[in-house]
Formats: structure tokens, sequence, C-alpha cells
């Protein structure tokens, strides 16, 4: 029972670095009705950031707070530059765009640090383990779903209990009825597609130290936030968490139960959800 156990509570914590993953690809597409295939761009490049950093002697917590902000205006600046201008063309035009650009990063990313993997260390405070009695777990996996549940609360004040949020509410209904208002619409579609950006850095400093960094990183996480999104129903926060928390325990699970098959059952477990709930677990009709 203690695998089983040790299993969930790994579940848990790679389901919500699916969630900070996932969250700004669904908030985005709920707001912009704009289907980022850049997105895990910038969880590869948070991820890389944080390996420079740290190979440069600065200490991970830095790198924690610097990278998400780095790579939220280079996101910031990226929708200002390039996906503005493309938003009122056909979707297969944002398709061709967004994954240039997320080839474009992969390239650069090997040119600057080679096609290999590289790894980042723990930090020396959350090395080593916690005991419960029988029970063994790391303390820096503890640290992550700790640290992930408070900015998830931290989102949800900032999208339910500011102005911002209520803007993006709003524009997700109706952006002419927000432009009405008086609110510049376009300087909210920067901020949401820069705190998405964020959101995928963050998750990309979280996990090197986890699984490294490596140039296709971005290629894998952009395919399980896509059904993270899926599953919880597009444009959700609240879909996004639950379904980072299922996609992540039914992975985590079925690495013991069915090693081979673990991302095989990913896909069949939002299969399921989908022919249960089309619109996802907490998504609305259109």
């Amino acid at each position: 029972m203690n695998i089983y156990l040790l299993q969930v509570i790994n579940g848990i914590g790679i389901g919500m670095l699916y969630f900070l993953l996932a969250v700004g690809l669904s908030i985005v597409f709920g707001l912009l009705r704009f289907v980022n295939f850049a997105h895990g761009a910038f969880y590869l490049i948070g991820a890389y950031f944080c390996y420079q950093m740290t190979r440069w002697g600065m200490s991970f917590w830095l790198a924690l707070v610097v990278v998400p902000l780095v790579v939220g205006a280079i996101g910031w600046a990226t929708e200002k530059l390039i996906l503005r201008h493309v938003y009122a063309t056909d979707h297969e035009f944002h398709i061709l765009v967004t994954v240039g650009l997320a080839l474009v990063v992969q390239e650069l990313v090997i040119l600057q640090w080679g096609p290999l993997g590289d790894s980042v260390a723990v930090p020396d405070m959350l090395q080593g383990v916690v005991m419960w009695g029988s029970f063994v777990y790391p303390k820096y996996r503890l640290f992550v779903i700790g640290f992930t549940a408070v900015l998830a609360v931290l989102l949800w004040w900032v999208l339910e209990g500011t102005r911002l949020g209520s803007a993006v509410r709003a524009g997700s209904e109706s952006t002419e009825m927000v432009s009405l208002l008086g609110i510049n619409v376009l300087r909210i579609f920067s901020l949401v597609f820069g705190l998405g950006a964020a959101t995928a850095a963050l998750a990309g400093v979280l996990a090197s130290p986890i699984r490294g960094a490596e140039p296709f990183m971005g290629v894998e996480a952009l395919a399980v936030a896509f059904v993270v999104v899926v599953v919880g129903g597009m444009g959700s926060f609240s879909g996004a968490l639950l379904g980072g928390l299922m996609i992540g325990i039914v992975q985590s699970v079925m690495s013991t139960l069915w090693p081979e098959g673990a991302r095989l059952m990913i896909y069949v477990a939002m299969a399921a959800v989908l022919l249960l709930r089309p619109h996802g677990l907490l998504g609305r009709k259109e």
C-alpha cells in the first residue's frame, strides 16, 4: 500500500505541474479563442533559463522568481509583435505561426545548449527525504506540491477577485462588451498571454530538478497540456486544475501497474472523459 500511496502523492505533484503548464493555455483560449502551439516553448526556455542561472552560480530560488518574469515578458512581447497580427486569420494560420515559433525556439535552444539534456541540482535545503514511519518521500516533491497549491490559490484570486480577472472573464464571454466599457482589450490580451507564458516557464523551472532540461521537452509538455485542457474543459481554470490532477495521478499509478502503458493511459483517460462529457469535466457548452 505504501507503493500506491507514494504513486498517488507523486501523481498529485506531477498533476500540479501539469496544471501550471495547462492553465495559461486554457485561459488564453478562453479569452482569445486562440490555440497556442508555441506554449510548450515557454516551458522549455523556462527550464533552460533555470539551468543557465544555476550554472552561473546563482541560486535556484532566484531562478524561481526571475525566470517566470523574464519569460512572461517574452510572451507579452511575442503577442504584441507577432501573434496580435494573426488573430483575424483562419485557425490553420494560427497553427502554422505558433508551430513555427516553437520550432525556432527549439532550434535556438539546441544551438545554445546542444542536443543533449542537462541536469539541474535540487536546492540544498530540499535535498533528502521526509519519513513518516515506513513512508518515505522526497522533500523537493513535497515542496512542489505545497508551492503549486499556494500558487493555484493566488491565480484563482487574481481571476476571481481582481479587476483584471473580471475583465478576463467578461472578455471570454464577449470582447465587444468589454471594449464598450472602455477597457483596452488588446492590453488585456497581452497581459493574459504574458501570464500564460510565465506560468508555463514556472512549471519548467519546478520540473527541471526532477527531470532536467532537454531540447525536446517542450513538445512533450505541449501534448500533455492539451490533454489536460481538453479533459478539464477549454477555458476553465478549475477544469485545468482538476484535469491536471487526474492526468497526473493516472500516469503515476499506471507507471507501477503497467509501466509500458503509463503514457498511453493518459490518452485513454482523455477519451473516456470525452465520451462521457464531450465539453470536458468543467467545460461549458458554446
